[in-house]
């Protein structure tokens, strides 16, 4: 099961949060799990996992954004990416219920004036796939056009924590949906 942790600390995201045994380093948490914290994101070129993004000199700043870091154990690449779209598709309706207009695009969220709310990247270790979903709250720095939870009128911490219980909740059905039916030829 899909073990969840806030953490109450606020730390810089750089890009070597996206690795199999952050979470048990930092929060003490071993195996499937989505770690959530504030902070900062400062991501140079050199840390970025993808390479589109990395061969035009892009990174990734805010000034405050709400970091979610998912980890899941023998999973292919595949896999890790449909979990990445649930859930940000899964933030998108959490946003919705509460008033706030979003659009998802591909693995991004934007607001209907195309500011960018979020981002988000899959990829795999020998181990384990990744996922980092970093939500601005105040996009201060960014590199693009962007809006923070802030000016949406959603607390960060709050939001944080509603996407945890979220999370593990979806994970629960995946696991009841696939052990209650029996195999066919």
């Amino acid at each position: 099961m899909l073990q969840t942790r806030f953490l109450p600390t606020e730390l810089t995201y750089d890009g070597t949060q996206l690795a199999t045994h952050w979470p048990r380093r930092t929060a003490g948490v071993t195996g499937d799990c989505v770690v959530a914290f504030l902070g900062p994101a400062e991501v140079p070129t050199e840390n970025l996992v993808d390479l589109e993004d990395r061969r035009t000199g892009e990174r990734i700043t805010a000034k405050r954004m709400l970091h979610l870091v998912g980890v899941w154990f023998g999973r292919t690449l595949a896999e890790t990416v449909l979990r990445q779209r649930l859930y940000v598709f899964l933030a998108a309706e959490r946003l919705r219920l509460r008033g706030v207009g979003v659009v998802v695009e591909g693995d991004d969220l934007y607001t209907p004036d195309r500011r960018k709310l979020s981002v988000s990247i899959a990829t795999k270790s020998p181990l384990a796939g990744l996922v980092h979903l970093g939500l601005n709250d105040d996009p201060t720095g960014a590199p693009v056009l962007a809006v923070g939870l802030a000016e949406l009128g959603v607390g960060a911490a709050d939001f944080a924590r509603e996407l945890l219980d979220v999370f593990e909740e979806a994970e629960r059905d995946l696991a009841f949906a696939a052990a209650k039916v029996r195999a066919v030829e």
